[in-house]
């Protein structure tokens, strides 16, 4: 029996993202969810081993991976409408849940026990879920600052209020990420090679 699954998780490099806002250079949402899983997967390793966790980290990178793959089906909503009142943004969670059970069921009966944790959080993943959540934050602020690094103002106000939301969720690994691995994204080709010559 065929399957449109992997058909349709392909076209996530079909869906920009900040589409109301001047980028000086576009991304996808391909894109995106590679660098929330990269980052899901260190925010999980950093647990583990500077705070003692026990995260499944390849769980977290794949929770990353899949994480907004319901935008396939629904788009990229631009924030400030995802976000405008708490109704809007209970309805588009319904929508966003019923794209996710959609893709879900695309899935051969076979592979779908693999993929239910993936798609649908678990109680006992549920600090994992945060991490992804505080990767996927991590991403866009690091999206802001290379913007702004491209001479781009137009992502100013989004890096404040994306840096609030990040530093309101008081997560250990988050900080330990800020301080260690964020300010190099700041810098050239140069001064990030300089230290393996």
């Amino acid at each position: 029996m065929e399957s449109n699954f992997y058909a349709m998780i392909s076209r996530m490099k079909l869906i920009e993202r900040w589409s109301l806002m001047r980028n000086s250079r576009p991304e996808n949402l391909s894109e995106h969810s590679l660098e929330v899983s990269m980052l899901a997967h260190a925010l999980a390793v950093i647990g583990n081993e500077r705070f003692g966790n026990n995260l499944d980290v390849e769980k977290a990178a794949l929770i990353g991976i899949y994480h907004d793959a319901s935008e396939i089906i629904t788009g990229d909503m631009p924030t400030p409408i995802k976000y405008f009142n708490e109704n809007i943004q209970e309805a588009y969670k319904e929508v966003e849940k019923h794209a996710s059970v959609k893709l879900y069921n695309m899935l051969p009966d076979y592979m779908k026990k693999s993929y239910e944790d993936i798609f649908f959080p678990k109680k006992e993943d549920e600090y994992l879920w945060k991490l992804v959540k505080a990767a996927d934050k991590l991403a866009a602020l690091i999206k802001c600052i290379e913007e702004e690094k491209a001479g781009n103002t137009e992502f100013i106000s989004a890096k404040k209020s994306i840096r609030k939301i990040i530093d309101d969720m008081q997560l250990k690994e988050v900080e330990v990420f800020i301080e260690e691995f964020l300010p190099a994204y700041s810098k050239t080709l140069d001064e990030l090679n300089q230290k393996m010559i």
